[in-house]
């Protein structure tokens, strides 16, 4: 039998928040993030209320088909989100979930793994990103039983200091199934260990940090959400009221890596200048106030 905590136990015999939200009231918005199958084993549905006048979650549910784990992870998980600003939120990590509950065994970390991106997904609708934008599918699939990515197995590695291909299958499963990518992952986590044997920083930037420019207090690389967030507050906050002074508007499209896709409307759109105002009004903007390493495109729909 798993060696379960308290907390674990208390959650998943008396969880919090389970059921759905339908009720959704003038000023709010209801959104859904789910994630996993129930033919791989797990499967969460997170249901926030958010006040869009505050950006804050007032209500958060769960249904969830799984173990123990995935139960108390879920109920931990909607505890923890009550209240947050939506921003807030995105910053809450796996291993916070886990924390709550007083740790969870090595073999079913999955299961708070498996809340964050029920979370992420959550976000990513009540922002309007289309969740095909997120870095898990911008690498190439690894694991096959458990549709994994090598950009999230990477991911997941470097949030929780992984070491071992089996820590790896008890975070995401990947490798758990028939075992054929397990040299892949092995090769990975080897790519991984070499940064870090050479002090090298995973930056939000194009730039490699090495130990002899790394600052005391490095920031962590922006995931995709954060990074497409920050963008559509850049675009709202300094550039939209900007090409308005001249009739002009623009849309955030899509996000896919650093290549950002934007619609130009009003009159930007067809202007003769408007290769001008892509480049140097948002391209250079974004770059100064997100990653240098951004580009902009205009996309016709």
């Amino acid at each position: 039998m798993w060696d379960y905590t308290d907390q674990v136990m208390e959650h998943f015999q008396n969880p919090q928040n389970q059921g759905s939200i339908t009720e959704q009231e003038q000023g709010t918005k209801v959104v859904t993030g789910e994630v996993g199958s129930i033919a791989c084993g797990d499967a969460l549905r997170l249901h926030l209320k958010i006040d869009e006048d505050t950006q804050t979650i007032t209500d958060a549910k769960f249904q969830t088909f799984g173990c123990a784990s995935a139960i108390a992870s879920s109920s931990a998980l909607t505890q923890l989100l009550k209240g947050k600003k939506v921003d807030d939120a995105m910053q809450l990590t796996n291993r916070q979930i886990a924390d709550y509950l007083g740790g969870l065994p090595e073999e079913k970390m999955h299961c708070s793994v498996m809340g964050q991106e029920a979370l992420e997904a959550a976000i990513y609708s009540y922002k309007g990103i289309p969740l095909e934008t997120h870095e898990e599918d911008e690498g190439g699939l690894i694991c096959s039983c458990f549709g994994v990515s090598d950009s999230r197995i990477k991911r997941i590695i470097r949030e929780n200091d992984l070491v071992t291909a089996e820590e790896v299958t008890n975070y995401v499963k990947a490798g758990g199934g028939c075992g054929s990518c397990l040299a892949d992952i092995d090769d990975i986590i080897a790519e991984i260990e070499q940064e870090r044997a050479n002090g090298v920083v995973v930056a939000p930037t194009s730039q490699v940090v090495t130990p002899e420019t790394t600052p005391v207090n490095t920031v962590k690389p922006l995931t995709n959400l954060q990074k497409i967030t920050k963008i559509q507050q850049v675009l709202e906050e300094q550039i939209k009221p900007v090409l308005a002074e001249d009739g002009g508007d623009v849309e955030l499209f899509d996000v896919e890596g650093d290549i950002v896709k934007v619609i130009l409307k009003g009159s930007c759109n067809g202007c003769a200048s408007s290769t001008e105002t892509l480049k140097f009004a948002i391209e250079a903007t974004l770059k100064e106030a997100v990653l240098p390493t951004l580009v902009v495109q205009s996309v016709q729909i």
